[in-house]
This record gives structure tokens, C-alpha cells and sequence, in this order.
């Protein structure tokens, strides 16, 4: 019986390990109602200075297809409270704008993707610590990855 109880044990605490969110999430909050937390797990490099990130935010919608579009909004970068991580934070997108040309009158409209304009500019990239990012629902988070030579190219005077 003691047996049986103690495999039972075993099995529920490895269980329990494998469903707990991952270890390095401790830190973050869970997201707020009318939330949603993206989280991005970058991975480790040989030299993780050639690299950096941008935090592509924005949400997809109908639109004509000709013009191009955009929505307001200002991401913030936040940090952890005693734990000094960062993370970023959309707490609500702003009103969709965009160029006025005139297209077809009967042009059906099209799915487009539509990012918020913000000012992060480029991130470190760091695969110890996840990107974390809390936007409202419905919008999406993505991320491109940019990247550089090892060695600078001199210019030239003139």
C-alpha cells in the first residue's frame, strides 16, 4: 500500500512540474481581464550581440487594399517590480489612420494586417529571458529578428 501511494505521489508531482507555467514566467503577472500575455522565447546563440529584435504589434482587419494603414497606440516598456525584468505593455490600441487615396469604387476589401506605430525602436536580443508583451484582446504580437556583420565596414572620406 505504501508502495502504491508513493508512486502515486511520484507520477502527480512529475505531472504537476510538466503543467506548471515555465520557471522563468515566475516573475510576470498573469494577464488582466480583457488581456492577453504573448510570450517570446528566443534562442540561444553563439554571439547574441549580432542580433536584435522588433516587437511587431498591430491587429488584422478589413481593409481596401489600396491605402496604407495604421493604428494608434504607445507600447510601453515596464519593469518587474523587485525583480528588474522588463516587459511591454499596449493598454489599448488607438483609432485605426491611414492615406486617403481613392481606389476602385467596387474593390472588395482585403484581410491586412495593421500595426500600432510605436517608438521601441530595435531590442537587445537576450535568450535567457522571454519577451514578454500584454496587449488587449484580439490585437496580435509578432517579431522579425534583424541582424549584422560581425565586423564594421569603414566608409570611405569624401
Amino acid at each position: 500500500m505504501k508502495l502504491v501511494f508513493l508512486f502515486c505521489s511520484i507520477g502527480l508531482f512529475i505531472y504537476m512540474n510538466l503543467c506548471a507555467a515555465h520557471p522563468e514566467l515566475k516573475p510576470y503577472a498573469e494577464a488582466e481581464a480583457g488581456m492577453v500575455r504573448y510570450v517570446i522565447e528566443l534562442p540561444k546563440l553563439e554571439d547574441e550581440s549580432l542580433k536584435q529584435v522588433e516587437l511587431i504589434v498591430g491587429k488584422t482587419v478589413l481593409t481596401d487594399g489600396v491605402n496604407r494603414h495604421f493604428f494608434g497606440g504607445k507600447v510601453t516598456r515596464e519593469v518587474v517590480q523587485g525583480w528588474g525584468y522588463s516587459y511591454y505593455e499596449l493598454k489599448q490600441i488607438g483609432p485605426m489612420a491611414g492615406t486617403m487615396m481613392a481606389g476602385p469604387p467596387d474593390a472588395p476589401k482585403v484581410k491586412t494586417f495593421v500595426p500600432v506605430r510605436h517608438d521601441l525602436g530595435l531590442l537587445r536580443y537576450n535568450s535567457k529571458l522571454p519577451l514578454v508583451v500584454y496587449v488587449p484582446e484580439g490585437v496580435e504580437v509578432s517579431y522579425r529578428l534583424w541582424a549584422t556583420e560581425p565586423e564594421p565596414v569603414a566608409a570611405d572620406e569624401g
